[in-house]
């Protein structure tokens, strides 16, 4: 089916009490395994790019290879800019054809990041587009991505930033971090529910690569209707591909090393869709 917007995705999971994953991609094979994956699953699903894939690649070339990918999936696929680190890649985004756009101007002070993602979102209320932004940071690295140690988000700040810029979905920093945990995450559940009681909008979970299961299905039961999958994922590539490449040392042919990583990102995205419990959420 043709691409979708996230906005419904997120109110149905919003509604329903489950969360969407969003899962990185950085190549074709990547992309195969979390369309696959989603089928499988019967599962809503939005397709990642971060700004370092889409200047490795091109915005245009991952819309032309999600688009077409999407079109022959049984199931909603979107596809998410990631945070989008300036207002000329948002607007080249939703130019080019994203059905959701997050702009990330958590690294400025208060009213910076408002006038920013304010910005974003007046330009793509006329395309129907959804836009996500931060407020506080999530902590950690990746890409060219430094959040630091972080900085949680304020609750009551949040219900002013959700007013003054129109978001249609907010990044809250709760404790998580980008990349891999050198120490295990302590979230803190009781702001996130602070967050709830005065943001109406759904909420979103970057950094959840190394969380438990049982931390995410908290997060959702207290207002997470979206969550963000990258390291776990890149991680799971290169492990499949050098395991293939040592057993088949004779191999040459680069499809059949995709196929191998493929068949693993498939594999650990259907676990990630299941404790989201976002499986069979496709079905009407």
């Amino acid at each position: 089916m043709p691409l979708t917007t996230t906005t419904q995705m997120l109110i149905d999971a919003q509604k329903g009490g489950y969360a969407v994953g969003a899962f990185n991609t950085e190549n074709m094979e990547m992309t195969q395994a979390i369309i696959y994956a989603a089928e499988e699953a019967s599962a809503p699903v939005i397709i990642a790019t971060t700004p370092s894939t889409v200047h490795y690649g091109s915005i245009g070339l991952f819309t032309a290879m999600v688009t077409a990918l999407a079109n022959d999936a049984k199931v909603p696929v979107a596809l998410h800019l990631d945070h989008g680190d300036s207002y000329g890649l948002a607007v080249q985004a939703l130019e080019h054809g994203y059905t959701s756009v997050m702009i990330d101007g958590s690294h400025l002070d208060f009213e910076e990041n408002i006038k920013l993602s304010h910005s974003i979102v007046e330009i793509a209320k006329k395309k129907n587009i959804p836009i996500e932004a931060e407020l506080g940071t999530v902590g950690g690295k990746e890409d060219n991505l430094d959040g630091g140690d972080g900085n949680y988000t304020d609750p009551g700040m949040a219900k002013e930033f959700v007013e003054r810029t129109g978001i249609s979905s907010l990044a809250v920093a709760i404790g998580t971090a980008h990349g891999v945990y050198t120490t295990k995450p302590v979230l803190d559940v009781e702001r996130l529910r602070q967050i709830r009681s005065v943001v109406d909008i759904p909420l979103v979970l970057h950094g959840a690569s190394g969380l438990t299961a049982d931390q995410k299905s908290e997060c959702i039961k207290n207002g997470i209707c979206k969550i963000n999958f990258a390291t776990e994922l890149r991680q799971m590539y290169k492990t499949a591909l050098g395991e293939y490449i040592q057993a088949n040392p004779d191999k040459y042919d680069p499809k059949s090393y995709g196929a191998a990583s493929r068949e693993a990102i498939k594999k650990l995205v259907i676990e990630l869709i299941n404790t989201c419990d976002c499986t069979k959420r496709a079905v009407k």
